[in-house]
């Protein structure tokens, strides 16, 4: 009877074990695409068996599905058992967590300015200042990215909060390869080149670009996004973060001037189509409709990595449609900057095993694994970029990894009543024809109520 238990319980073993490879989505070691070095060398530095910890944030779905498939390898290198409970209503049940007193060990926060709120608040444990240290190092514009993950707390000391990890583009402009070719049109690649080709489009008898404002209750949002670009590219980024700071006020020449360079495409009637005064009544999700039209309604599009949800049905990205990036200015001297978004990971209550995480979020291996599935871009240098699971994520990566400045949407680190009110109601007015310099002050207007 004995014999027959501990031959059951061997049996029980191999297939727990088995079951257990199984949740690997790619075997350690057979993938040569992925840096198993970096993989083995954590595991042999960390053993966490018995310990547990829990993470919360944004992502279901899908996205949760894959973000899990992540934490198996650390669950795997480290014995530790994690629970991942994200999904809609993060924002509102982490405060809620925080506040109890029970928060999860770490939050994956998509707003830099909630995880400054928590610091501020002494919610946050600083990370270790080899983290700081990895990022300067390790990730592309290094600084950047420190910038946006260091927050004072709540005596007032600032310290690096937060790893930025599954980061999107938003510096983008869409075209048909096809189109480019028949009309004899190249790639521009400075913002010269870009109104060059505008101008040489219209020549030609045709329309450079396609631009829709319309979004329902948060109509505006995309010029948002245009004049955050702008900033980039006839600003210093030092100037972007005084702006998304309003220690350079909206109505600011600077800002002033970006706004109109959003103008002179939105406003420009020979340049979009249906005119300047069809671009707030166009519908975002329409709007890229024109690349695909015979003859073309547009030959540039200017949106974030996500457009291609709406495109017709087949569309296929690489071969239809195609994508460079937004071109900075070859005069002004200002790098390549790139303006997105991401998610950034913060501890929430400390532990060994929490710091852990981490460390582990530095690893080539823990960006590869979802790099190699679908919707994730990393600006870690370290990580191969072949291990990326299609063309145009590759290429996107590109872009990111070639960033001499990155910064975050800048609407996303205003105050609601801004970022999300009159900053998109005001461009909606300028689109419609009412001066910059006035919608920057009536802008900067609320922005003083909030003090």
């Amino acid at each position: 009877m004995k014999r027959n238990l501990c031959v059951g319980t061997a049996v029980l073993a191999l297939f727990a074990g088995q079951a257990f490879a199984q949740d690997l989505k790619f075997a350690p070691g057979e993938d040569a695409r992925f840096n198993w070095a970096s993989y083995e060398a954590f595991k042999g530095a960390h053993d966490l068996k018995g310990q547990s910890l829990k993470i919360d944030g944004p992502w279901g779905g899908v996205d949760k599905e894959l973000f899990e498939s992540v934490i198996a390898y650390f669950e795997a290198a480290t014995g530790a058992d994690v629970e991942y409970s994200g999904g809609d209503g993060f924002e509102q049940r982490v405060m809620i967590d925080v506040e109890a007193g029970s928060p999860p060990n770490i939050a994956v926060v998509p707003q830099p300015g909630l995880a400054a709120d928590l610091a501020k608040r002494g919610k946050l444990a600083p990370l270790k200042p080899e983290v700081t240290e990895f990022l300067k190092n390790n990730y592309a514009a290094g600084q950047s990215w420190v910038d946006l993950s260091t927050y004072a707390g709540p005596d007032g000391t600032k310290a690096l909060y937060g790893l930025f990890y599954k980061v999107d583009v938003k510096s983008l402009v869409w075209y048909s390869p096809e189109n480019f070719e028949d009309a004899g049109y190249e790639v521009p690649k400075t913002m010269e080149e870009l109104k060059a080709l505008s101008d040489q489009i219209v020549a030609d008898g045709g329309t450079p670009w396609c631009i829709g404002l319309g979004s329902g209750p948060a109509t505006g949002w995309p010029a948002t996004d245009w004049v955050e670009d702008m900033m980039l590219r006839v600003n210093t980024p030092a100037d972007y973060d005084a702006w998304v700071a309003n220690e350079l006020k909206f109505d600011d020449p600077k800002v002033v001037a970006a706004i109109e360079e959003f103008g002179a495409f939105a406003r420009n009637d020979a340049w979009v189509a249906g005119g300047a005064g069809g671009v707030t009544s166009t519908d975002f999700r329409d709007s890229p409709k024109g690349l695909f039209a015979s003859p073309p309604g547009c030959y540039m599009h200017r949106q974030a990595s996500f457009i291609p949800s709406f495109f017709p049905e087949g569309t296929v990205v690489g071969e239809d449609a195609d994508f460079f990036y937004f071109p900075a200015y070859e005069g002004k001297d200002l790098g390549q900057p790139v303006l997105g978004a991401g998610t950034i990971f913060v501890v929430t209550q400390d532990s060994p095993v929490a710091q852990a995480f981490i460390d582990f979020l530095t690893t080539p291996i823990a960006h590869e694994i979802w790099m190699a599935q679908s919707g994730f871009l990393t600006p870690h240098k370290g990580v191969n970029p072949e291990a990326y699971g299609d063309a145009t994520l590759r290429k996107m990566g590109e872009i990111l990894t070639n960033a001499t400045t990155f910064r975050f949407d800048g609407s996303d680190l205003m105050p609601g009543a801004v970022g999300a009110g009159v900053f998109w109601t005001g461009m909606v007015d300028y689109s419609g024809g009412k001066d910059a310099a006035t919608v920057a002050a009536d802008i900067q207007k609320t922005w003083d109520t909030l003090k």
